[in-house]
């Protein structure tokens, strides 16, 4: 199990996320705003399961029953909505999965979130057809956009969401991470470093490479 200590930097999302949930601060719509692999469905994962959390404040337990079930997946109030299309998400999958279900209450929790990972392909109906929820959305729903390109995003969905932008993370905390806890010898977490630019994911995946020549070629293509 996993919690907020286990992101690495983004130090202002993570205190942002933690006092609004020990403030029961709580708003009905996030934006998390991040490049490719930059961690943001990690935050998004952590976050669900501390808002859905039976035991501690402010940060998910990692063994009550709710914790175990968001972990795992298997939580039915934390929606992930999906898409057929692979570069569209259309006003029928919002409406689907997001608009016809968020009035039915939360199955176990106090809570119900609807997480929309690549938010910038929703096209304009499903953003419009999506904010006629976040205009009047139920107390206890919880709906985060991630999104790699907040300009795909209309100006009346962004006005109405609490918007948290990843930063580049230090050299110094990505080369500790890959070495501690990937395991990642010295020399390779410094290559790694060097070419993933402050994105932790990335330099994770560069780092599952056994070969220099592969870890740069892929260091462009990422």
């Amino acid at each position: 199990m996993f919690g907020f200590g286990d992101i690495v930097g983004q130090d202002a999302i993570k205190g942002h996320l933690m006092a609004a949930i020990e403030q029961d601060k709580i708003s009905h719509a996030y934006i998390i705003c991040g490049e490719r692999l930059s961690g943001k469905e990690f935050i998004a994962k952590i976050f669900s399961a501390a808002l859905l959390c039976d035991e501690e404040e402010g940060k998910p337990c990692g063994h009550c029953h709710n914790c175990v079930m968001s972990y795992s997946g298997s939580n039915p109030d934390i929606i992930r909505v999906t898409h057929d299309k692979p570069n569209t998400i259309s006003v029928d999958d919002i409406r689907e999965q997001v608009n016809e279900t968020i009035r039915i209450m939360p199955y176990g929790g106090k809570r119900k979130i609807y997480i929309i990972n690549e938010a910038e392909k929703m096209n304009p109906q499903a953003q419009n057809a999506l904010l006629k929820t976040m205009e009047e959305p139920p107390e206890y729903a919880v709906i985060i956009l991630l999104t790699s390109n907040l300009e795909e995003l209309l100006p009346t969905i962004l006005s109405r969401a609490v918007i948290l932008s990843m930063r580049p993370v230090r050299d110094r905390e990505v080369k500790k991470f890959l070495m501690e806890v990937e395991k990642v010898p010295d020399y390779k977490a410094d290559i790694c470093v060097a070419f993933a630019r402050g994105n932790v994911g990335k330099a994770k995946l560069l780092a599952k490479n056994e070969d220099f020549d592969n870890i740069k070629a892929m260091s462009y293509s990422l």
